[in-house]
């Protein structure tokens, strides 16, 4: 049987955990399981080696991670604490250009972010990349099959994607009931919960997170893209039904197929 594996670079929202300028008890906490960098993952499977984002915090996630290997990126969306760090890709581009899965929408904002990398007389050392667009249709990484969630943050599209027996969504305040559908029955879910208690215009409470958990009946179901209003780790934990955990920075987790 063959497993997939996913590796959590970072879980936290877009200020990371400890937030600047702040002094709550989660963000002066000395466990690790509290120290959330922004969110980015990689997926293991079928021999790929998959970056579901790449945000400000990505050299130091690559230089702590288990191991370095890259195939390609996907982009969930343009947002500066997902694609911030993608000049770090440059070592990955010297032999060949490294190959980046995005909606159109996302590539031609790239354009707008990242000029030096696209420009007609490009300056030594940049990052060669072969931006890839992709739509609501799934598409073949190699021999992974990757299907897009699309999902709304708020006004904004999000892409999610479901990889062999996971699916992992961020950025997400609600999601179609056909959307909803694909996921059901998911060996694991990943999928973003900001905080307890207070709504948010954009982003799923752990509260609404869980109620999609309910939903979607997966045999596991992992938080991301928590703020310090999360809580402590492992209390948050206690108080989450069996079955549902917070992730944390540098965690791996395998799943069988």
């Amino acid at each position: 049987m063959s497993k997939l594996e996913i590796e959590f670079l970072g879980t936290g929202t877009s200020c990371g955990v400890p937030s600047i300028g702040c002094h709550c008890a989660v963000c002066q906490s000395r466990d690790k399981h509290d120290k959330r960098l922004r969110t980015s993952a990689i997926v293991r499977y079928k021999g790929k080696s998959l970056l579901i984002d790449c945000g400000p915090d990505f050299r130091q996630q690559i230089l702590r991670a288990s191991r370095d290997s890259l195939d390609a990126l996907l982009l969930t969306h343009i947002h500066y604490d997902h694609v911030a760090g993608i000049d770090d890709l440059r070592p990955y581009s010297y032999a060949h250009n490294f190959p980046v899965y995005a909606r159109q929408d996302v590539i031609d904002h790239l354009h707008q972010t990242m000029p030096y990398v696209f420009g007609t007389h490009l300056y030594p050392g940049v990052p060669k990349l072969d931006l890839i667009a992709i739509g609501d249709e799934p598409f073949m990484v190699g021999d992974v099959q990757v299907t897009p969630i699309p999902v709304m943050h708020d006004r904004l599209r999000i892409t999610g994607f479901r990889i062999g027996p996971l699916a992992y969504i961020t950025d997400c305040k609600t999601i179609a009931p056909e959307e909803v559908e694909k996921l059901h029955g998911t060996p694991l879910l990943v999928i973003n919960a900001l905080r307890w208690g207070r709504k948010h215009h954009s982003h799923l409470s752990i509260e609404e997170s869980l109620a999609i958990v309910r939903q979607v009946q997966p045999g596991r179901a992992l938080f991301i893209h928590m703020s310090h209003d999360a809580g402590f780790h492992n209390a948050t934990c206690q108080k989450l039904p069996e079955g549902v955990d917070l992730a944390y920075d540098t965690q791996i987790v395998t799943v069988p197929d």
